[in-house]
């Protein structure tokens, strides 16, 4: 079996398939993982989506949260440290209680 080179893949493809604009910067679930959106992208449009990198997502951070900690999505609460919510990829900075967002390394 051979592999052929195909992309980077720090950012993928990604069509919107909802009525909405996705604006860039929107936090997407991609089955069992995340991606952040690259750029706006129009209803029925494609665009890219960021699969690794390191964002500022939201989060109601309660409890501290370490450096290299797994992290998660939800869409309510943004970044979360519970593992049945969808897999976020790790703490890339400490995060402490009330901090309203947590750097997060994706992918």
């Amino acid at each position: 079996m051979k592999g052929i080179y195909y992309q980077r893949g720090e950012t993928l493809d990604y069509v919107n398939a909802g009525t909405s604009i996705l604006p860039a910067g929107t936090v997407v679930k991609l089955e069992k993982r995340i991606g952040v959106i690259g750029c706006d992208i129009p209803p029925g449009g494609k665009g890219s989506v960021h699969v690794s990198g390191v964002f500022q997502i939201p989060a109601t951070v309660s409890a501290e949260i370490k450096q290299g900690a797994a992290v998660f999505f939800n869409d309510t609460t943004g970044i979360t440290t519970t593992s049945t919510d969808t897999p976020a990829g790790f703490a890339a900075e400490a995060a402490k209680s009330g901090d309203t967002f947590v750097v997060v390394k994706i992918g």
